[in-house]
């Protein structure tokens, strides 16, 4: 398949099933690392980790529905997923460092809540691009598709 024979839906789509299982984990790590009052490194720490445990978790869901062994699986969830959400995840920690004081706002502020949305979003949008072209080219997410 040649560059451009994936659509932006496609691309987008995957995107969005990414960013299901980052933003769950993303979301949960700065919660309890907020509510821990970790430090803004333990707290992306965290946050990353769980991103990729719940990122992960989600395309694993699917294709041990689909019938595959746990060991196949994982294979399949880390060649479909690990760059989108790392690029997801350095986007959008990124953006959550450069915005003044959203680390340290706590989670009653709408500096918090604010800043982790756009963070979300503009991996997203940064993150479409990324995906149709691995996806073009027969990687990431396209690897997944032979099980849905």
């Amino acid at each position: 398949m040649g560059q451009g024979a994936t659509s932006w839906r496609t691309a987008a789509q995957a995107t969005l099933h990414c960013l299901t299982g980052c933003a769950i984990g993303e979301i949960l790590g700065m919660i309890i690392g907020t509510a821990l009052g970790l430090s803004a490194g333990a707290t992306i720490a965290l946050a990353v980790a769980l991103a990729f445990v719940f990122g992960y978790a989600l395309t694993m869901r699917g294709v041990l529905k689909a019938g595959l062994p746990v060991r196949q699986a994982l294979k399949v969830a880390l060649a479909a997923d690990t760059v989108s959400i790392l690029v997801m995840e350095i986007i959008d920690n990124s953006v959550m460092i450069a915005v003044p004081g959203a680390m340290d706002a706590g989670l009653a502020s709408w500096l918090f809540w604010g800043a982790l949305a756009f963070a979300l979003a503009a991996a997203f949008v940064l993150t479409v691009p990324i995906n149709r072209w691995l996806i073009s080219r027969g990687k990431g997410h396209a690897v997944v598709h032979a099980y849905h």
